[in-house]
Order: C-alpha cells, then structure tokens, then sequence
C-alpha cells in the first residue's frame, strides 16, 4: 500500500548560496516527484535532472546535495549556457600559469573547489563535444588535468547536472556524447511543470502574495477574487513557478487593498495599444475590394483571372514586392510567377 502523503511533506526548504530556497507543494505530481529524488539523493551517482525552465532545478539539485551524504562538503554551480564556449573548459578544470594570454597565476576549476561535495551543471547540453570528453573522464576515472598541465590530480566529486533540452535528440544529431549520457543518467528526473501540479497554483499564489505583503510592510494577508483566482488556475503557466513568483508580486505590489482582483500575465502589454501601418487591404476602401459574392457573379474565366491578380498583389505587399518571396508564398517557381506578373501587370499595383 503507497504511504499517505501529508502536507507537512509539501514545504521543504533549503539554504543556498546565503539565501531560503523553498518547494512548496502538494500535488500528486509534486509530492512524487519529491519522493523520488529523496530516494536518489543517498546514492552516490550522478543524476540527470530535466525539466522546462522556471521548473525549479536549482532548487531540485540543492535537495539533493543536502540530502547526501556530501551534505558537509562544497555545493559548486555553473550554468554552462551563460560562459562563452571556449572558457567552459578552464572555468570547470581550472588553468596553470602562463597556460594562455592571462593566465597570470595558477586557479583551481570548479571540479577542485567542490571536492567532497557536489558539481551542479545546470543547462548542461550548451557544453562544446570536446569538453564532453574530459568530463566523461572526470565520471570514470576520478581525474582531471588543468589546462596547460599534463598533470593528473584525483578528485572526489558527485555531478548533478540538468537540461530543459532533449539529450537523447542531441545525441542522435551528433551534439552531446552518448558515453556522456550514460554516465550522468544513473537516474533522470522529471521536474513536473506547474501546468501538472493541479491544486498547487493557489497554494503556490496565496504563498508567494503573502511573502510579498510582508516584504511590503502591509499588515493585511492579500486575498485574491474569484475571478483573479479563476484566472490564474486557467493559465497555462509557460514559465512555470518562477513566471508564477513574478506575477503574483507584481500583482499585490500593484494593488492599492488586500484583495487582488487584476492580474496582469503580459508585462509588457501596452496600455495604448500597438501603432502600424495599415496594409493595402486595410487601406483600401470595402467598396474599392471585391468581395467574394461579386467573385460569384463573375463568369468563370475572369472570376478566376480576378482572383489571381488579387492573391499576386496580396503576395508581393507581403514581401514587399519581392517577386522571388511572393513566388514562394505562392507556391510557385519563379518563372511561373513572371510569366503570371507579365500577364496580368497592367492589372497589378
């Protein structure tokens, strides 16, 4: 029989890097999930986290981290997507002297600082084929070399590593290596998305509004209308908890009471609409546009040349008369299309 899951098991919250790092949770999606990574956080193997951004896997590989045994050791980050390729290597493995043009002292790499602890490798699949292979060597022989040495020096690292891409896609077009994902996938995790984690959205706000009103100073714990709070449960949340946190601070800074009643998804919606240009159809008068019943009432032959002319001047406002452009809107080979324009170019504005 599966335990009863409580609520006390829905908070967990973690230290990191000086700061509280909260899951908050009671989802059926949520609690496993949590499960599951307390059942892999005592082995000792490298585990692959996967999920979309905003999802929390920052948070997902500190709980691992403190859950280990390693918990008394360094946890080490790196978000491989934020460096520039050609300095991941050095910034993982560190450098000697003099190993390049400023390298002006000896530096340890990430590896070295996090011995006895954890590497966390976020948005690992950003990491160049070459500098794959040295962390394949890192996971089967314990060992790493600085750039500029032939040294090797013995470590004692466990890697947690994630990715919102698909690896198993990566591989099959030759940008990640197979090897690598064998190794680092002793376990994969599943961060649910909050679009999943159904009854987690009002939890989630109604925890996140109050943060905020204390953070404020307000005495009053907010409230949100049923409509605000139809809202939220409606929306498909692409940027998943983290999307959530900025929305619902927004919305109670905004507030002038503690009842929310306005929730504002799109930021950067403007409140005076958008300016364009018409285009030619919109500028040209109804009466000036055949419609498709006077089409009707044509005989065939020119009902059919009238259309024409029409999808022809629709193609090239399109492409800004870019006959080349409009022949591939259109379906069509650039030939067929200037025979078409040579035919009907009186017609043709």
């Amino acid at each position: 029989m599966k335990p009863q899951k409580t609520r006390s098991e829905a908070h967990t919250r973690v230290r990191y890097h000086g700061r509280t790092m909260e899951a908050l949770g009671e989802s059926e999606a949520f609690l496993e999930f949590q499960e599951r990574l307390s059942k892999v956080a005592v082995v000792d193997r490298p585990v692959l986290l996967v999920g979309e951004r905003g999802t929390g896997k920052e948070l997902a590989a500190s709980r691992l981290h403190f859950l280990s045994t390693r918990w008394q050791g360094p946890l080490v980050a790196l978000n491989c997507s934020a460096l520039n390729p050609s300095l991941i290597e050095s910034e993982l493995f560190g450098y000697e002297k003099g190993a390049f043009t400023g390298a002006e002292q000896r530096r340890r790499g990430r590896f070295e600082t996090a011995e006895g602890g954890t590497l966390f490798l976020d948005e690992i699949g950003t990491i160049p084929m070459e500098v794959q292979e040295k962390i394949l060597r890192v996971v089967e022989y314990g060992a790493i070399e600085r750039v500029g040495s032939s040294e090797s020096i013995d470590v004692d690292v466990r890697i947690i590593a994630a990715t919102n891409a698909n690896l198993v896609h990566l591989v099959a077009e030759g940008g990640f290596k197979q090897d690598l994902l064998d190794r680092l996938s002793f376990d994969v995790l599943f961060l649910p998305p909050l679009r999943e984690r159904k009854g987690d959205v009002l939890l989630l706000a109604n925890h996140f509004a109050g943060r905020m009103a204390f953070e404020l100073g307000r005495e009053e714990t907010p409230q949100f209308s049923e409509e605000a709070m139809a809202a939220l449960e409606n929306y498909s949340w692409p940027g998943n908890v983290r999307e959530m946190k900025n929305l619902v601070e927004r919305a109670v800074y905004r507030s002038n009471s503690s009842l929310i009643t306005e929730i504002v998804f799109d930021p950067f919606r403007s409140p005076y609409g958008e300016s364009r240009a018409p285009s030619l159809e919109e500028s040209t008068s109804p009466s000036q546009r055949p419609s498709t019943e006077e089409l009707m009432d044509k005989p065939f032959s020119e009902a059919v040349e009238d259309l024409k002319i029409r999808l022809l001047n629709r193609a090239l406002e399109k492409t800004k008369y870019n006959q080349r452009k409009a022949a591939q809107i259109l379906g069509l080979t650039y030939h067929q299309f200037r025979g078409l324009y040579r035919k009907f170019g009186q017609e043709i504005k």
